[in-house]
């Protein structure tokens, strides 16, 4: 956003998708207004009470393919680990994907940027240690994720022009407890990561088993930093950027 028409400190950007406000407070100490769009009504309570003291902050309940924001009225619309929510792995045309970036572009002012973070399939295979212990329940997933080139050419049909790929390599979307052994074994680290709500019982059970296994012959530690090597290669997020034309 830092880019765009207007200095940072006077955009107003939205958060499409915000679930329970974890880019929020970044945002809101950055630009002049933040605007949150959530669909589920207990993640978009939670924003709220974790922005209540936010008062440049607005957040509606809201689909991210019928969003309550008006006609370019936004600097700038991030977009963080949504878009996969919105298929089922039928489409190979991604029609709610391309549904959604048109609606972004909808709200987008001229010259404002459109930021969605994602991911692609070898990168959501080798970027994050625990894919290795369910790739049944990974290969599941990874058909909601748009390709990348695909994702491009919808922001380029909704009218955005192309700005580049960004991945960071040093970035852990898990925070401090991401390389916990035992982090599996716990439904609240689960629930960290949708690929786990893929796992059926049998799986949890051979999962739970390995690292037992790995933790009581000594291997675990082997085994992570190999899986770290992986991450720190492919990273675990691409952020895909498209701007809108000032005229």
């Amino acid at each position: 956003m830092s880019c765009g028409s207007r200095p940072l400190g006077e955009q107003t950007v939205l958060d499409a998708g915000c679930g329970t406000g974890n880019y929020l407070p970044a945002l809101a100490g950055k630009v002049a207004r933040v605007e949150g769009v959530e669909l589920n009504p207990g993640m978009l309570g939670t924003a709220q009470k974790k922005m209540a003291d936010y008062p440049q902050l607005r957040l509606q309940q809201g689909s991210i393919l019928e969003l309550p924001i008006e006609d370019d009225s936004c600097d700038g619309v991030v977009v963080n680990y949504v878009v996969h929510h919105l298929e089922d792995g039928s489409d190979a045309n991604f029609a709610a994907t391309r549904s959604a970036v048109a609606e972004c572009h909808r709200v987008l002012a001229p010259g404002g940027t459109l930021v969605i973070q994602t991911c692609y399939a070898e990168q959501y295979r080798q970027g994050y240690w625990y894919s290795a212990l369910i790739p049944t329940a990974i290969n599941r997933l990874i058909h909601r994720f748009i390709p990348l080139d695909l994702l491009e050419q919808g922001m380029c049909e909704a009218g955005l022009k192309p700005g580049g790929r960004l991945v960071s390599l040093d970035e852990v979307l898990q925070g401090e407890t991401y390389l916990d052994p035992l982090g599996p074994t716990r439904k609240e680290w689960r629930d960290g990561d949708s690929s786990w709500a893929l796992v059926e019982e049998g799986e949890m059970a051979e999962v739970i088993a390995k690292i037992e296994r790995m933790l009581a012959d000594g291997s675990i530690d082997e085994f992570l930093a190999g899986r770290e090597l992986l991450r720190r290669q492919y990273g675990q997020a691409t952020f895909v950027i498209g701007r809108k034309p000032l005229s």
